[in-house]
């Protein structure tokens, strides 16, 4: 068992994990670690790769675990079993960039009042490195919130994740669940949009109070198609369709 050094990693997880068509038969890791000690990606500044999956991820359902003691951050993925091919697709970005084990995840069953609810899941391994990120994304009373660094973090990689997460095609345009976050949070997630890809957009309220979602117009839509279709995974291209 072994893993390459992360830069050596990169290159392949992210031009080549990006065009895999995710399932359970046909998903492969290139390079096999079991272990976090298989790995020596503890050194040197964060590449940008693994920074967009996360920033991405946690504008949805992931959030950042410090661990007891503060010597460490992981980050933990979830999704409902319904998608969970996009959470395996996930998996394998992480996990060829060296962050976490290659075992892929399975389907988990939780009672569930009214029923059996089924998830998956899977974490990073702990680093330090991902302490500033924590501190980033949550408050005093550890609530996420919206760090000022997702401007420059919020890449087409870190875009494509948040729609594959939490975006919904309404109507002819697409609806951007921030319903956690607070309005000031949420306005500066508008601003960010309209600054850096120059798209048209508004902030609707979700008919429950204090909730707000991020609704892109139709007029946006080619260029957000242009921007971030190269990272959209197979069964998640409906939300991008055009009417």
């Amino acid at each position: 068992m072994y893993c390459l050094v992360y830069g050596q990693m990169s290159h392949w997880g992210i031009n080549n994990a990006l065009n895999i068509v995710v399932n359970k038969n046909n998903l492969k890791n290139k390079y096999i670690c079991i272990s976090r000690f298989d790995i020596n990606n503890y050194t040197g500044p964060l590449h940008i790769d693994i920074i967009s999956i996360i920033y991405g991820s946690l504008l949805g359902d992931a959030h950042a675990e410090k661990r007891k003691g503060g010597k460490g951050t992981r980050i933990s993925f979830y999704q409902e079993g319904s998608h969970s091919d996009y959470l395996l697709y996930l998996h394998n970005l992480v996990s060829n960039l060296g962050y976490c084990n290659t075992n892929i995840p399975k389907i988990q069953t939780r009672l569930k009042k009214g029923g059996i609810r089924k998830i998956i899941r899977f974490h990073t391994w702990t680093y330090t490195k991902f302490n500033k990120i924590h501190d980033e994304w949550y408050d005093e009373n550890n609530k996420k919130i919206v760090p000022k660094s997702i401007y420059e973090n919020l890449t087409p990689l870190a875009l494509a994740i948040w729609i594959m997460d939490d975006g919904g095609k309404v109507g002819s345009g697409l609806k951007l669940a921030t319903n956690s976050f607070k309005y000031s949070d949420v306005l500066y997630l508008k601003d960010v949009l309209q600054k850096k890809y120059n798209l048209k957009l508004s902030i609707q309220k979700t008919g429950k109070e204090n909730q707000y979602h991020i609704y892109i117009w139709k007029e946006s839509m080619p260029d957000l198609v242009k921007i971030v279709s190269p990272y959209i995974i197979n069964s998640m291209k409906y939300k991008l369709i055009i009417n």
